[in-house]
């Protein structure tokens, strides 16, 4: 596969992008690396080699979980540019 013109206008389109020739020619330069990559990944012989599923073999040590500073309700709604003593009040998004 090569990337042409056609391609770079309807990835631009898609992107909502409004590029200048030399970024078109250069996104073109940088697909087409992208491609020679792929192909020469298929190249190779994979047969017998496992999916990578994680990057090491070792268990992630992670922290316990821990309740830190909590705001009071007062202390969140203070700084609210609109609230009803309660709530946070926001426009309404869904009719």
């Amino acid at each position: 596969m090569q990337p042409d013109k056609n391609l770079i206008s309807k990835l631009e389109k898609l992107a909502r992008l409004q590029l200048s020739e030399p970024e078109r020619e250069k996104l073109n330069a940088d697909l087409q690396r992208m491609i020679d990559m792929v192909d020469k990944l298929r190249e190779m012989d994979t047969e017998g080699i496992e999916p990578l599923i994680y990057l090491s073999s070792g268990e992630q040590a992670l922290r316990p979980d821990k309740v830190g500073q909590q705001l009071t309700q007062k202390e969140a709604l203070q700084n609210a540019p609109r609230q009803d003593g309660q709530f946070f009040r926001v426009p309404k998004v869904i009719e």
